[in-house]
């Protein structure tokens, strides 16, 4: 007996030699039917030649479209299972023979055939022409279809694309060109979007300039540099400008080339009459007076000497003892005259 429910159980859930699985990752497979008389090529309940004892479908042999029909009171003769119906060549009347004979046969059914009906009538077509254009000498040159070159190809330009931007750049564009009045008068934009995308276009090079300045900032975080300390120039000027002044005593040698300067100017003023000398000297005395306040205002911290304290004595004559010399000298002279 020709059970329809259990045959398509056994079929979905246990095995069937003409069920089959096409896809790589698992989410994308899909399953199919290689039965030579199934309808759509899809394995469900309602396409599967095996499991519906009242089936229909179309097949093409040799040029000629045939309908093949399928009916339960059959089903006990395997032999004479399917009744084969020649449709005609012209595509008006084979729809009219399909609407005859598919009376009483479930509409989806009968859709399903119009349409293969369709697609091979168009097919048929084609092979009439390139057949002719043979016979003619003009020899189609036929190329293959790689469907995973076409798809690889494919995700390649929608990467290109995203990693362009050309909306964005575009726009962009647009908007430099409207700015700078290339189009002058010819376009009448809203005011709202074009002052939109002006200030999107600067937030954006606020945004660039302040990624900058932050990567400046951190390429300077590791660079180290050597700097000079202030203080110990300080201290070594100061040490450079102190002198010894004797028994044990250091100072600054400013005080002692002022006085040196002093009498030497003295001295001048003395033995020069000139009126303009005496000015001259008398503003190089302001000047040097003004040097020696603007040193004393400058605040110095008193440096003790580096090293071991030296005393050193030095011998000076006086005039007495001179002048005794002096007499001595002549005395001795006027006795070797006597």
């Amino acid at each position: 007996m020709q059970h329809d429910e259990m045959i398509w159980q056994v079929i979905n859930h246990q095995f069937c030699s003409y069920k089959t699985k096409i896809g790589v990752a698992l989410s994308d497979k899909a399953t199919f039917c290689r039965h030579p008389y199934s309808v759509t090529g899809l394995c469900n309940r309602s396409s599967c030649p095996l499991a519906n004892s009242r089936y229909a479908t179309i097949r093409e042999e040799d040029g000629r479209v045939n309908l093949y029909l399928k009916t339960v009171e059959r089903a006990h003769s395997p032999k004479n299972l399917w009744e084969k119906i020649t449709l005609s060549r012209n595509y008006s009347r084979a729809l009219a023979q399909l609407d005859e004979h598919l009376a009483y046969m479930p509409k989806a059914l009968v859709h399903r055939n119009k349409q293969r009906l369709t697609k091979i009538h168009q097919y048929l077509i084609r092979m009439r022409k390139i057949k002719l254009k043979e016979l003619g000498g003009k020899k189609a040159k036929m190329v293959g279809i790689n469907r995973k070159i076409d798809q690889r190809e494919e995700r390649r330009e929608k990467k290109a694309l995203v990693a362009a931007k050309l909306e964005q750049s575009i726009e962009k564009e647009l908007v430099e060109r409207l700015a700078r009045g290339t189009y002058g008068d010819i376009y009448n934009f809203p005011e709202a979007p074009y002052q939109k995308a002006l200030a999107a276009a600067e937030e954006q090079e606020m945004e660039s300039e302040e990624e900058s300045e932050e990567e400046m900032e951190e390429d300077d975080e590791g660079n180290v540099e050597y700097v000079e300390d202030l203080e110990e120039g300080e201290e070594e000027d100061d040490m450079e400008d102190m002198e010894y002044a004797g028994n044990g005593q250091w100072g600054h040698g400013d005080d002692s080339e002022s006085s040196s300067d002093e009498e030497s100017e003295d001295d001048t003023s003395e033995d020069d009459d000139d009126s303009e000398s005496a000015s001259s000297s008398e503003d190089e005395e302001g000047v040097k007076k003004k040097r020696k306040l603007s040193k004393k205002m400058q605040p110095k911290k008193p440096r003790q000497p580096r090293g071991p304290r030296v005393e050193i004595e030095y011998e000076e004559e006086t005039e007495t003892e001179s002048t005794a010399m002096q007499s001595v000298q002549k005395e001795s002279v006027a006795g070797s005259a006597w």
